[in-house]
């Protein structure tokens, strides 16, 4: 089995840690410390963040999505596939070497997704985004970090707060859609939810795209 080939690192703001992107073969790893974090070989549980969420905005003509997150893209390509010509979404990414990495070495990967005419970046922290924004997205897709259980961002935490789903719940449409991938459960995040004014629903899906792999947890919440 060929050794995994170091392609670039990247400082994440604020976590002190370096992220580092491997290729073996045909697939990439994101990896931090001794963390991996994505991989290109389970795209299944993002790619549902983006297609649960879709489908509970199908009605909408023109849809406007904000995904927290760019990752390997897998959430935004999934997105794409269902969501109308008129549809809109702005990607936020914190670190600029991973969208560097998405136009260059994983350009293949990432099938040119970021020039869809519907997508605009923003390269910087989706809290700051969220917060600047009153009742202008119809669904807000967060996977960031691990999820509610960060492991890179202290910061990241805030995302997930009280404070963080009010301002959320601020940013969204009537009806809009506040989807949010975690590696596990987490109850007390569910009832946090709840308290913030949403109308939760869990769902349980699998990492790999062929419904094997470890389970994951996205939280699709309704603002009434």
């Amino acid at each position: 089995m060929k050794m995994r080939e170091l392609i670039g690192t990247a400082r994440v703001p604020g976590g002190g840690e370096d992220l580092r992107l491997f290729r073996r073969d045909r697939d990439y790893m994101i990896v931090l410390d001794r963390n991996e974090l994505m991989n290109s070989r389970m795209s299944g549980s993002e790619e549902q963040l983006a297609t649960l969420a879709c489908a509970r905005l199908a009605s909408r003509a023109t849809p406007r999505f904000l995904i927290g997150g760019y990752g390997m893209g897998f959430t935004l390509r999934a997105a794409l596939a269902v969501l109308p010509a008129k549809a809109s979404v702005v990607v936020a990414e914190l670190v600029p070497e991973i969208i560097a990495w998405a136009r260059g070495p994983m350009v293949e990967l990432t099938a040119n997704c970021l020039d869809d005419p519907r997508v605009s970046v923003i390269e910087g922290d989706v809290a700051t985004v969220i917060a600047a924004a009153r009742g202008e997205y119809d669904a807000i897709l967060l996977d960031v970090d691990n999820g509610p259980d960060g492991l890179t961002r202290a910061e990241n935490d805030g995302l997930y707060s009280a404070s963080g789903l009010a301002a959320a719940k601020a940013a969204l449409t009537p009806g809009g859609i506040l989807a949010i991938w975690s590696a596990a459960d987490d109850p007390a995040f569910t009832r946090r939810l709840g308290t913030a004014g949403f109308n939760v629903t869990t769902e349980k899906v699998r990492a790999r795209a062929n419904g094997k792999g470890p389970h994951h947890t996205i939280w699709l919440a309704a603002r009434a």
